[in-house]
């Protein structure tokens, strides 16, 4: 029995009964080391050798979700959620009979705001619970299918990370997936990370495209019943915010941003910008172990997520038993790359479906394609793209994932929302089939 496929099968087969994924890490890598003959000791270590590898990742998380709720207590989301709403508020009373525009601009500026929360303002889904429900007034009356909002989204949150190095970015294509290739044997230095993922993510803007021209463009009723509960919650942002919280705002996300671009480091880049708001008083210093207690409470999940996949992935490379994998695959496959790349993605959207992060799923599957890939005579390019690609399909889809767990979190303020039938399957539809489809050809073409 092969130690590497029955780990990965346990594991994914834990994760989708909802076992908590990092507990079922844990179970398939001693599982897939017992199958491979190492006892618990040998195991452990293995485990522990691997768990340093997602450190500095869990780090970063933690310190954006302090810079996160900094940024939250300027009062910043909230002014901007109010000038949002007054602006499209008024203009509805202006022409009730063309909501064309309207929506689009909507649409736009939800998007352009969740693609800064992943490379402007670092700070992820943090924007969704804060931004989104003022705004669902707003919808209900321009009759705005709130599928299309989570596709939209969506696209925001995961599409950045996949294809542009800033950000979430930065640590998704430089600190986790070229950084795991290069360690399962393919040589990066070279390799332009953007090119190799440019044509996933075209098919990713494929699928907003047919989510919003196609299969939500339609008017969709939601109860007026809710307007009431809807204007209270659009009151609640009616408040007077300080100048100097929005200029000290202001001033920390340009640093935050700058920094890291400057030193390649998103924990000193968040860092340097929640330290401005301790310095400056906006946060008081008595107060700032309570936010950052707050922020790594809320990114803490996905940061224990990915240092139990890195130690995973250091047990199934310990088990000596990838090579076997490799060779019994490269065997049943034959010369057919189109076949095994269709196939790799395949597993790739299975696990990432199973673990709901795909920040989590590289260090599991690099080990494994990488190596297999090379066998099969795929060049570095397209192997950095069928890696990449692997890892980010099922985000958009999964249950479990942030990228749709946040959208909802906003949609369903006045429960009209539903989580699978109005986020999940929407975003699977028109995300994973179109990145599979984008994954292959750039496999294929690369």
């Amino acid at each position: 029995m092969n130690a590497v496929l029955i780990a990965v099968t346990l594991m994914l087969v834990l994760s989708v009964a909802r076992l908590h994924v990092m507990l079922s890490m844990i179970v398939a890598a001693f599982v897939g080391g017992w199958v491979a003959g190492m006892d618990v000791d040998t195991t452990l270590k293995a485990f522990n050798a691997g768990i340093g590898g997602g450190a500095g990742i869990a780090l970063s998380y933690a310190l954006l979700g302090g810079f996160a709720v900094a940024i939250s207590l300027s009062g910043l989301p909230h002014l901007l959620a109010k000038k949002i709403l007054n602006r499209i508020g008024g203009e509805q009373r202006q022409r009730h009979s063309d909501t064309f525009w309207l929506r689009n601009a909507l649409l736009i500026g939800l998007m352009l705001i969740a693609v800064s929360s992943q490379n402007i303002i670092p700070i992820h889904i943090a924007f969704i619970p804060i931004l989104v429900p003022p705004l669902l007034l707003v919808m209900t009356r321009l009759q705005l299918d709130r599928r299309l909002v989570a596709c939209v989204l969506t696209f925001g949150l995961v599409t950045p990370y996949m294809f542009l190095p800033i950000g979430f970015g930065n640590i998704y294509l430089n600190d986790i997936l070229l950084s795991n290739v290069g360690s399962a044997g393919l040589e990066t230095e070279d390799i332009s990370v953007m090119s190799a993922m440019a044509i996933p993510a075209l098919g990713m803007l494929a699928g907003l495209l047919i989510a919003g021209l196609i299969s939500y463009r339609k008017p969709r009723t939601y109860s007026a019943g809710d307007d009431k509960a809807l204007a209270e919650n659009t009151e609640s942002i009616d408040q007077e915010f300080s100048a100097k919280s929005l200029w000290v705002a202001g001033a920390a996300i340009v640093l935050a941003f700058v920094t890291q671009l400057y030193l390649g480091s998103m924990v000193l880049g968040a860092m340097a910008g929640f330290l401005l708001f301790s310095a400056t008083g906006v946060i008081r210093w008595h107060e700032s172990d309570g936010v950052l207690v707050d922020g790594m409470k809320m990114m803490a999940s996905i940061g224990f997520i990915m240092i139990a996949a890195s130690g995973f992935a250091e047990v199934i490379k310990t088990t000596g038993h990838i090579e076997s994998l490799v060779n019994g695959a490269s065997g049943w496959l034959g010369d057919n790359k189109a076949l095994a790349a269709f196939l790799l993605l395949i597993v790739g959207l299975v696990l990432t479906m199973g673990i709901g992060s795909s920040f989590s799923t590289i260090p599991i599957i690099a080990a494994i394609y990488v190596p297999l890939c090379i066998q099969l005579g795929f060049s570095p390019l397209a192997i950095v793209a069928l890696v990449g690609t692997a890892g980010a399909l099922g985000d958009a889809g999964s249950p479990a994932s942030d990228s749709t767990l946040g959208p909802t979190a906003g949609l369903n303020a006045d429960g009209q929302h539903n989580h699978m039938s109005d986020t999940v399957i929407p975003t699977f539809i028109h995300f994973n089939l179109p990145l599979l489809v984008a994954g292959w050809v750039a496999a294929m073409v690369l």
